[in-house]
């Protein structure tokens, strides 16, 4: 069974994320915990994929049209780091 492991500071996003966010975030734990990662790229409403440039070795779910899940994986030790919830922004940087 894996292990999801939360940032300190994530609690406080999910105060910020809408009601429906946080029960795809507690669905995804769940399948995460159960199934570990083939379980969650399983899911296609998830659309989970691997991060590039400053993210490089995470990875992304959507948990809506906006808001996303950056988290991280250590398969030999069984655990998610699950690193923020925060709603993408789509403008160029």
């Amino acid at each position: 069974m894996w292990e999801v492991l939360e940032h300190r500071r994530l609690d406080r996003q999910l105060v910020k994320a809408p009601r429906e966010v946080v029960k795809r975030y507690e669905k995804w734990k769940d399948i995460a915990r159960l199934s570990g990662p083939r379980g969650v790229r399983l899911i296609k409403g998830f659309h989970d994929e691997a991060l590039a440039g400053k993210w490089k070795g995470f990875r992304s779910c959507r948990l809506g049209d906006q808001w996303r899940l950056i988290y991280r994986v250590v398969p030999a030790r069984l655990i998610y780091y699950v690193e923020s919830i925060t709603p993408h922004d789509y403008r160029r940087q």
